[in-house]
């Protein structure tokens, strides 16, 4: 009977709440949610581990730039490979273009969510201007903006390939060296990946 009335008894006393244990289970939470948020951040703007190793074989353009800050107007709501000639539509650009048409027809079913484009600063050589009026009826022409477009390129005067997203913001630049199976191979990645366009 006396052991039933002693206060020390432990047995039978309830537990005490820990509070200490539910704090720690919010800070483990916060933790699995912002964490990598946080750490996404911290290595996108402090440029720390970030792999060398990429997936894309053009330039990657992660600027927010736009085709209108490339220095050509254009409503075009597809992905777009845009051939730019600064100067005169030479050889390097007369290549980048065949090899836009080239990829546009390799898309198959996808064709239709990509268009291929030149701009040009200068008037094209007659020749070559009845050439694409005849043999590239779907490529869309555009004026471009010199002062514009140095600003962007920064300065280079040779022919290159831009790939444009739906939204008109430039994703990748290539110069004429560019593979026609890497660039492929890229655009159907993207397309891949995307739902938009």
């Amino acid at each position: 009977m006396g052991a039933a009335m002693n206060p020390l008894n432990t047995a039978e006393a309830p537990n005490p709440p820990r509070r200490g244990r539910g704090r720690w289970q919010l800070i483990l939470i916060l933790l699995v949610v912002v964490g990598p948020m946080v750490l996404a951040t911290g290595m996108y703007k402090l440029q720390f581990w970030v792999p060398e190793s990429r997936s894309y074989h053009g330039e990657l353009i992660g600027n927010g730039e736009s085709r209108v800050d490339l220095g050509v107007q254009a409503d075009e709501q597809r992905w777009q490979m845009l051939v730019t000639a600064p100067r005169d539509c030479a050889l390097d650009c007369q290549q980048l273009v065949y090899l836009a048409r080239q990829i546009q027809i390799a898309l198959g079913r996808e064709a239709s969510r990509a268009s291929h484009a030149l701009a040009t600063a200068q008037p094209l050589e007659v020749m070559y201007d009845a050439k694409l009026k005849r043999e590239y009826p779907q490529l869309q022409r555009y004026s471009l903006d010199l002062a514009a477009y140095e600003r962007e390129a920064k300065g280079s005067d040779a022919a290159q390939l831009w790939i444009i997203d739906p939204h008109g913001n430039l994703v990748l630049r290539y110069d004429a060296r560019v593979k026609g199976k890497d660039l492929l191979n890229d655009l159907v990645q993207l397309l891949k990946l995307s739902n938009i366009g």
